[in-house]
């Protein structure tokens, strides 16, 4: 018996009868059966045999190639994925080379979008050829960025700009207008979606999105999702649509919906040991006296799970009062938070905007006279502020913990150090851009731009 070659527990596989040059594969000896990532799947008849016509993502960070494919249907199987769950797939058979060895494998064909490889590499590849050593990455053969680049470059259409959709519900507020003129003023070419005129077809072979009256919503290189809080469900669902569709999302929509629930937001920031003011979440009537006197007593805050721009946020300056508001709002089943009241805050907090780990721009919020609101909504005025390196830390790990890749940080000045009070998903733009000059709108498009790789010169830029 040959002695057997060693494989790393991840390689770069070649497919040349199927067209594609390069694919990076997981080696997993746990799997039985090999498996590729493949959309639009259809099956036809070439004369007494079927075939299988399929589209393959090669690339996971590029989803813009998009390889056409074409093999024998070999086998129907039934398929158990790592979450237990099993899916009838259909299996075709190509040579596959791997360093300067070419052989037959079988391969199941299977959507992994949400994987983080292309391609797995199963036992059945492996058998009386290779040993895996899961220390070593591409111990057959390795490719540079640049030569991954050269193999694919037929592959890649010119584009002087990107395909960004803003979803969102009004086009003419400030926040939507300036994120639309900053994507032009780089070269890209934005569209506005309301999200409520959207609709979306769930199918395994050719899932889409349309958008009043039926046009399909096609080639988005990204999404800029800005959704109010009494479209989240929907709003999120769309996103996730959207990301199966192969779309960058700035905001997924997971990251957005526990921004929005803010109980489930606070203990998220507790495990990760992020201050927040004393927090109390309660069911039953009977706990009222103990959930007030937990949070230290009044004065005291009451929010809504779901309040936003300050809406839904009540100031209990008495026990009682604070009392009889807990007591109203469990009578009639809405989940309310109890927060201990910052007096030494002065009715200010600071808003902190992050973009990809970073504070692009921070603001001091002061609640306008006899309003304990800082909010601009709530007739709050801002100013440019200096943040401390604690502050920004704080900022940026917060949005860190909820996976934002854009968030609007709030924190509060206390006698224990700075506290968090909350986190929004889709901050608005024009009270942080008036107050520090910043220009807030064109950060967020570069963000993009760096997420999807995409360069743009100089003179491109009007």
């Amino acid at each position: 018996m040959s002695e057997l070659a060693l494989i790393g527990c991840e390689e770069w596989c070649v497919f040349e009868n199927m067209g594609i040059p390069a694919i990076k594969a997981r080696v997993d000896s746990g799997a039985k059966t090999s498996s590729i990532q493949a959309t639009n799947i259809k099956v036809y008849n070439k004369g007494a045999q079927e075939w299988v016509k399929f589209e393959v993502n090669p690339l996971q960070e590029n989803r813009s190639i998009a390889i056409e494919c074409d093999a024998r249907l070999i086998d129907r199987r039934m398929v158990k994925s790592s979450s237990g769950i099993s899916e009838e797939r259909l299996v075709v058979k190509s040579l596959m080379t791997l360093g300067d060895a070419s052989f037959d494998i079988e391969l199941t064909l299977a959507n992994r979008d949400t994987m983080e490889y292309r391609m797995l590499l199963g036992r059945e590849a492996l058998n009386d050829r290779y040993i895996v050593n899961p220390a070593k990455n591409f111990a057959i053969k390795d490719f540079t960025e640049e030569e991954i680049t050269q193999k694919y470059a037929r592959f890649i259409k010119a584009k002087t700009g990107l395909k960004i959709a803003l979803l969102a519900s009004n086009p003419e507020l400030y926040s939507n207008k300036r994120l639309m003129e900053a994507a032009e003023a780089r070269g890209h070419e934005i569209v506005f979606l309301n999200v409520e005129l959207a609709y979306m077809k769930l199918d395994t072979h050719s899932p889409e999105i349309r958008y009043r009256g039926g046009n399909i919503l096609r080639e988005f290189d990204a999404v800029i999702p800005r959704i109010k809080p009494s479209v989240t469900f929907y709003g999120c669902a769309l996103i996730r649509q959207f990301h199966n569709l192969g779309v960058y999302c700035q905001n997924s929509a997971e990251a957005i919906a526990q921004s929005r629930d803010k109980l489930f937001a606070s203990q998220l920031f507790s495990k990760h040991d992020i201050h927040i003011p004393i927090t109390g979440f309660a069911k039953s009537p009977m706990d009222t006296k103990d959930l007030i006197k937990m949070v230290n007593g009044a004065p005291l805050i009451i929010k809504l799970l779901e309040s936003t721009q300050g809406k839904g946020v009540v100031l209990a300056e008495t026990n009682k009062a604070a009392e009889s508001v807990i007591n109203a709002f469990k009578s009639v089943n809405t989940n309310i938070l109890v927060q201990e009241f910052i007096k030494e805050a002065n009715g200010q907090d600071i808003r902190c905007f992050v973009v990809n780990g970073k504070v692009v721009a921070s603001m001091q919020r002061q609640a306008a006279k006899g309003e304990f609101r800082a909010n601009i909504h709530q007739g709050g005025s801002a100013s440019i502020i200096k943040i401390t390196s604690e502050e920004k830390k704080l900022a940026v790990k917060a949005a860190k913990v909820l996976n934002l890749a854009v968030a609007g940080v709030d924190i509060i000045r206390s006698n224990k150090g700075p506290l968090l009070l909350e986190v929004n998903s889709s901050p608005g733009l024009e009270g942080i851009e008036n107050a520090t000059g910043n220009d807030i709108a064109n950060a967020m498009i570069q963000a993009v731009e760096k997420k999807l790789k995409f360069s743009i010169l100089p003179a491109q830029v009007s």
